[in-house]
């Protein structure tokens, strides 16, 4: 099968010949494989026989501009097109520490907004006229990447005390950043669709849990994002595709109002955040598909590892709705065996 055919049958909510199986490699994995025998230029899904999923995206940033503001031997700081000041580390697979937030007010965001222009430059038409085709002719599953909501607001734009404030002090400022995302995304994939680069489902990355619970309550969701959420999901039902949310952290007790918006799938299932999702299969498994759910703290040792698999395989692909990858990314802990071991243990045990 293809993988927008066993993709789609996980979506559909039956059996195909195995679960769909993705995931995310840090770059420093990437790398490690190299060094373990992986061929220098081999795509590494091919290399491990997994699915390929490909993602079109589009700018709907307020573009300020980049410039590297200083470098050293161990850090580069720069400004990002989201006006963010950011320090880089150059140790692989580095998380950049947020100096600075240009937009912190509602005045500053009304100038940021005003430069979020809808000009086809936004789209990456070259990019797209050099490989759509292939990825359709090789039957791979397409997201096209909407980017709206909490996680753009307090991971890139204006940063999370600021945003977890404007929830409770200023909805509307809250709102109307959020909104302005998800119409820009909106106006911009209507272009791309009308021109015939049509995908699979829409994808989106909004970060609404941590460690044991939300960051914010389910009546601030009720009331401020989850109709963006529907907005969306609506968008994409309406084009006959569907729609996929990456949430990170523990987010069990807003299941229930992503299921009642019409939500296809959920990723990443972070189980070291404490998402349970044998008991997420056992509630909403003929209406959602779940995708993720692998310990990454895990994924390093296959004596840990490949039990949990064996034990949680045969429960999640009843009857389809499952894609299986690591419950965020594969860290450089990771070897080039053991990834296989990991894969052969998923082919194993997610067969049909």
């Amino acid at each position: 099968m293809t993988s927008k055919e066993r993709i789609g049958r996980m979506f559909e909510h039956r059996e195909a010949d195995r679960v769909a199986i993705t995931d995310s490699p840090w770059a420093g994995t990437l790398a490690r494989w190299k060094r373990e025998g992986m061929p220098a230029g081999a795509d590494w899904r091919d290399f491990f026989g997994i699915d390929k999923i490909e993602t079109i995206s589009v700018d709907i940033s307020p573009r300020y501009e980049k410039k590297v503001l200083e470098e050293t031997a161990d850090y580069i700081i720069s400004t990002t097109e989201y006006g963010i000041t950011l320090k880089n580390f150059k140790i692989p697979d580095s998380t950049p520490e947020f100096l600075d937030y240009r937009v912190n007010t509602p005045e500053k965001w009304a100038e940021a907004k005003a430069r979020m222009d809808l000009s086809r430059d936004r789209i990456p038409w070259d990019f797209l006229k050099n490989n759509y085709p292939r990825w359709k002719a090789e039957g791979r599953w397409i997201n096209g990447l909407f980017w709206f909501g909490f996680d753009v607001l307090h991971s890139w734009m204006v940063g999370t005390e600021t945003v977890l404030i404007a929830m409770l002090e200023d909805p509307g400022w809250f709102s109307d950043m959020a909104g302005a995302y998800l119409d820009r995304t909106i106006a911009l994939y209507d272009i791309l669709w009308d021109e015939g680069y049509t995908f699979d489902s829409i994808f989106w990355y909004d970060d609404m849990g941590y460690k044991n619970r939300t960051f914010f309550s389910n009546e601030l969701y009720a009331g401020l994002l989850q109709p963006l959420h529907k907005k969306a999901i609506d968008w994409a039902h309406n084009h006959g595709i569907k729609a996929h949310l990456h949430s990170c952290g523990n987010v069990m007790t807003r299941v229930p109002q992503l299921v009642e918006i019409g939500l296809d799938a959920l990723n990443p299932i972070e189980i070291k955040a404490g998402m349970d999702l044998k008991a997420l299969k056992r509630s909403y498994g003929d209406r959602l598909v779940f995708h993720g759910g692998a310990d990454a703290l895990l994924m390093d040792t296959p004596a840990k590892i490949i039990p949990y698999i064996e034990e949680i395989l045969p429960v999640v692909k009843e009857k389809g709705g499952y894609i299986f990858s690591s419950d965020h990314s594969i860290p450089n802990t990771v070897s080039l065996d053991c990834y296989r071991q990991i894969v052969d243990a998923v082919k194993r045990a997610g067969s049909y």
